[in-house]
């Protein structure tokens, strides 16, 4: 004999739409994330690679100079252009530490869309009452 499958009622049916809702939702969010942090990747990759760069040309135009300069004042005072120039190079690698300190301290941005996909999801879903 066969079992008759029982037919669905309204309850069944918007439970499994609710569910499949949910699961549309999270799996939107969690690509939105995967994307997020995609991009963050990729601008940090191509951050570094300009900083790098960058980098190594000022380095190589600071030497230069610096030798340009001894060289300048090579009979009269190289040795008080090579104090002067390691002063100055002193100070602007402590004023640079500190700025990198600084920026260290800021938030990122890292899944702020997600976030507040999220926050606007809570609400619409009826939990945005504030009662977590």
């Amino acid at each position: 004999m066969a079992v008759k499958a029982m037919p669905e009622t309204g309850l069944m049916v918007s439970i499994k739409r609710l569910l499949s809702t949910l699961i549309a939702i999270a799996s939107t969010r969690l690509e939105l994330l995967a994307n997020e942090l995609h991009e963050e990747r990729l601008h940090l990759e191509q951050m570094l690679l300009y900083f790098l760069l960058a980098l190594f040309c000022i380095g190589m135009s600071i030497m230069l100079l610096t030798v340009f300069v001894v060289v300048l004042f090579w009979d009269d005072h190289r040795l008080a252009v090579l104090g002067g120039a390691a002063a100055v190079f002193l100070m602007l690698g402590m004023v640079l530490v500190s700025k990198l300190r600084m920026l260290a301290r800021l938030k990122s941005r890292l899944f702020s869309v997600s976030l507040t996909e999220l926050s606007k999801d809570k609400e619409q879903l009826g939990g945005g009452n504030g009662a977590a």
